[in-house]
């Protein structure tokens, strides 16, 4: 998360330094390339963070008002469609990356592909991190372990 924070962090200043050299009549060629980075590696490794804490976009109102085996389904069913989109990201995002060596940011001439590999890594983080939510889910139950499946250090050393 820190790390999220960090790359949204050098966006912001990236941007702000770019608006004062623009007004010193002194402009960062660069300035976009760097900002377009801290932008895309941030808001791709925020997504793995957000599934990690289990604070991102699923459907949950109807899952809290079951109980049991009912829970159970719907919730592995909830988390297999998030590893699904997670491992088209991982194997489309992969393709991408590779097809980015043949475009270029311009004015350095860096290959695009360095900010297509955020969407494998992205995807590969999601993946581990619905896993391990399954696995808890499955071992301890998707009810009332809310806390224990956003931070594991709750759960008993087996």
């Amino acid at each position: 998360m820190v790390v999220c924070a960090l790359l949204l962090l050098g966006f912001t200043l990236v941007e702000i330094a770019d608006v004062v050299c623009r007004n010193l009549r002194r402009p960062w060629l660069n300035a976009n390339e760097f900002a377009a980075g801290f932008f895309v590696w941030g808001v791709f490794l925020g997504m793995g963070v957000a599934v990690r804490r289990d604070q991102h976009f699923r459907l949950t109102a109807i899952a809290q008002t079951m109980h049991g085996a009912r829970r159970t389904l719907l919730e592995t069913l909830n988390r297999l469609v998030i590893l699904g989109v997670a491992l088209s990201m991982v194997c489309f995002g992969y393709r991408n990356y590779l097809t980015g060596f043949g475009s270029f940011l311009m004015p350095s001439l860096t290959p695009i592909a360095v900010l297509y590999a955020a969407i494998p890594v992205a995807g590969a983080l999601i993946a581990l991190f619905t896993v391990e939510e399954l696995v808890n889910g499955w071992r301890y139950g998707f009810e009332g372990t809310g806390k224990a499946l956003t931070d594991p250090s709750h759960l008993p050393v087996t």
